[in-house]
């Protein structure tokens, strides 16, 4: 069965500089109505940095929607018009210092599709050249060098709260166990 909803109507409550927010009317597939408030905003890309020797570079920054310091993988929001691939070479450069030779797509994901249209856009950064970190303004955060099992082990032990880390992380795991099973490491 189609269950596609049908806006009937839309109304503006806010519209900031990282998000807008509406409220939508819509027609459901039994010909009810609802109402969706939906969370626009235009994406962003997480990007994993592992090193030759296995260590994956995380950030630690305080967030303030949850009061607390996160352990997350190096991300940020896509300017308008700007490619995914562009974004995430920036945001590591920015957060971390270090540039990459190789960029490997990891997929995307929807990080709440019930209110939200972002779309995070996961890569794997490898070859990795050490640079100067050069921070946002309002920006504060330590780079953090874990292993990829020790990551894995701080998700399991619910040290690791975000979605877009946990993700990255398992992804990451994933592709880079494939490669090496096949010899490739990262000059393929």
């Amino acid at each position: 069965m189609d269950y596609t909803e049908k806006k009937l109507s839309s109304r503006e409550i806010y519209n900031g500089r990282i998000i807008r927010v509406h409220v939508d009317e819509v027609e459901l597939a039994d010909g009810s109505r609802s109402c969706r408030e939906i969370v626009d905003h235009h994406g962003g890309v997480a990007v994993l940095p592992v090193d030759a020797e296995g260590y994956a570079y995380c950030v630690r920054q305080y967030r303030y929607a949850y009061g607390q310091s996160l352990l997350e993988v190096p991300a940020g929001k896509l300017e308008p018009g700007e490619r995914p691939e562009d974004c995430a070479l920036r945001e590591l450069s920015e957060e971390t210092g270090y540039e990459a030779e190789r960029l490997v797509p990891l997929g995307w994901l929807y990080p709440s599709p019930g209110y939200c249209s972002e779309v995070l856009y996961l890569f794997l950064a490898t070859g990795l050249r050490p640079g100067r970190a050069h921070l946002d303004p309002g920006e504060f955060l330590d780079v953090e060098r874990h292993s990829l099992s020790e990551l894995e082990e701080m998700i399991l032990r619910d040290e690791i709260h975000d979605a877009k880390t946990v993700t990255a992380v398992w992804r990451a795991g994933r592709y880079l166990a494939g490669e090496e099973a096949s010899g490739c490491r990262a000059e393929c």
